[in-house]
């Protein structure tokens, strides 16, 4: 066998997107903790076994799920001012708040499970992270984040809010509260 193929069947593109798709689906109507791999390969058409050859659990298909829909759905944007780069980051954010059942469901999968924890953390929240690094870094070279303000804590402030929304349900999750969100953090980077 030549190259880095596999041995076996190569991944189908539209059956990994079904499977994908599928668990979204099932999140959606079922919820995380009525979620199954059986649910899910019945609703893709695809079989148990394929699911099984390609993710470890259920959590896993589920976060693959998620990382597809924040690429295509949140994307970094460069509005050129830090105001405005946030709101649009934001704002398409909690546009996702439909998410938020899934969210919550890996969250709590990531409290039982140390080793999906770290699968959740790098390759999720650290990905949401980066790309909001990548706006903070863009508008600390324009100027406008004070020198003795930590990058960090501004991320964290930002996710802070979102994820103890998310868990607590307590307030919206709504285009205004990303605007307001984007204003204290304007505000905090002077």
């Amino acid at each position: 066998m030549t190259g880095d193929r596999k041995p076996g069947r190569p991944r189908s593109e539209a059956t990994r997107r079904a499977i994908l798709s599928a668990a979204i689906d099932e999140l959606t109507s079922r919820g995380y903790s009525q979620l199954s791999i059986e649910g899910i390969a019945a609703r893709a058409g695809a079989g148990k076994q394929t699911i099984y050859r390609w993710w470890p659990s259920k959590a896993d298909v589920v976060l693959d799920a998620l990382l597809d829909e924040a690429a295509s759905k949140i994307t970094v944007p460069d509005e050129g001012s830090l105001h405005a780069d946030l709101d649009a980051f934001l704002t398409a954010t909690f546009r996702q708040r439909g998410q938020r059942p899934v969210l919550v469901g890996l969250m709590a999968e990531a409290l039982l499970d140390p080793t999906f924890a770290t699968q959740f953390r790098d390759r999720f929240l650290f990905g949401r992270r980066d790309a909001l690094r990548t706006v903070l870094t863009r508008a600390s070279a324009r100027g406008e984040i004070a020198a003795d303000v930590d990058p960090e804590m501004l991320l964290d402030i930002v996710f802070g809010v979102l994820w103890y929304r998310l868990l607590l349900d307590h307030a919206s999750l709504d285009d205004d509260a990303g605007r307001q969100l984007a204003t204290l953090v304007v505000r905090a980077a002077r």
